[in-house]
């Protein structure tokens, strides 16, 4: 995970490139992560949890929560693992994971590959926290009962993560994303919400929405209980790329991704009139790019395919940058600049 090994990982497929760097995370993660870098404190409060600073990894990066200690390591205010699923699952057959290196993006079409959560929930509990540690949870593709899945998984979940995040955003497990509407929607979300108990929930849902569907999603999330939206997943639209590798069928991160998530934010900030914490992640790979997300109404930023390209400093330095952006703006804390553009 180092500038000095990048040629070496990009030279190798882009799976097993990932698989060798958890590795090494998890390797340095569990010695106590020497020589970590210090990122400034920038905390901020949602859903009555303190994180240190507003940056986190999002989901996907570490499915099984091998390398929790090793992520917060690299100046991460927040860690969320998974996508986890009741039971093991292989995932979609490889190759299904893409560098598109002209673009500074990534396809993929995992599908939820993990070994479950029996698995991890160990792991997650043992592991060395320095901010929040969120864990995300779906369905299995051949559940006969995907709401009866979400509900077991937030259970078995929630007394050890800071907050559980449910992901039907996914556009790799055929179906999924049709929960994000109608009455499945709010059947998802009772029943999700009675099993969390008192650990925050929050809902992860796809950036590949029409209007009529953020109204719905917003007004179903709220009525529900819900304290937190992540704006949003993957899309399956396609701008115009340059990568050879844009034929590929699957979700699309990374930078061509910026303009569709940050629109989106605004759209669920407008549709939740600043009732629900909102979570941005996509496209984001700069500390400008996130500011203006937190200015645009987000509370907390994630990301995943930024690193890829922006290496192991990268996150430091994004947390670096916004303390140099809210000085120079004028504003005492993270809360001040949330919604100010």
């Amino acid at each position: 995970m180092s500038f000095v090994l990048r040629p070496a990982l990009f030279a190798i497929d882009a799976e097993r490139a990932h698989g060798l760097t958890i590795d090494m995370l998890a390797a340095w993660g569990a010695t106590g992560t020497p020589l970590a870098p210090r990122p400034p404190a920038l905390p901020v409060t949602v859903a009555g949890l303190t994180f240190p600073n507003p940056l986190g990894l999002a989901a996907g990066a570490d499915k099984d929560g091998r390398a929790i200690a090793g992520f917060f390591g690299l100046g991460f205010g927040a860690v969320e693992v998974g996508t986890l699923t009741p039971l093991p699952q292989a995932g979609n057959p490889r190759p299904r994971l893409f560098r598109l290196a002209e673009d500074r993006a990534v396809i993929n079409r995992m599908g939820f590959n993990n070994g479950g959560l029996a698995a991890a929930l160990p792991r997650a509990r043992a592991a060395k926290r320095t901010g929040i540690l969120g864990i995300n949870v779906g369905a299995n593709k051949d559940a006969t009962d995907r709401i009866a899945d979400y509900e077991s998984a937030v259970a078995a979940a929630a007394p050890i993560a800071d907050h559980v995040t449910i992901n039907i955003s996914s556009p790799n497990t055929p179906g999924l994303r049709e929960l994000q509407h109608g009455p499945a929607l709010v059947d998802l979300l009772t029943r999700s919400a009675a099993a969390r108990g008192t650990t925050p929930l929050f809902l992860k849902i796809a950036p590949d929405q029409e209007p009529a569907q953020i109204d719905e999603i917003a007004r179903a999330a709220i009525d529900a209980g819900v304290d937190a939206l992540i704006v949003g997943n993957t899309t399956v639209s396609r701008p115009t790329l340059r990568s050879s590798n844009a034929i590929e069928q699957g979700g699309l991160s990374g930078a061509p991704l910026a303009a569709l998530a940050a629109q989106r934010l605004r759209d669920f900030r407008a549709a939740t009139g600043g009732k629900l914490a909102l979570i941005a992640v996509g496209g984001i790979d700069s500390g400008a790019e996130a500011y203006a997300r937190l200015r645009a109404g987000a509370s907390l930023i994630q990301l995943y395919t930024g690193l890829v390209y922006g290496g192991p400093g990268l996150p430091v330095q994004i947390v670096r940058d916004l303390a140099a952006f809210l000085a120079r703006d004028g504003f005492a804390s993270i809360e001040d600049a949330i919604g100010s553009a």
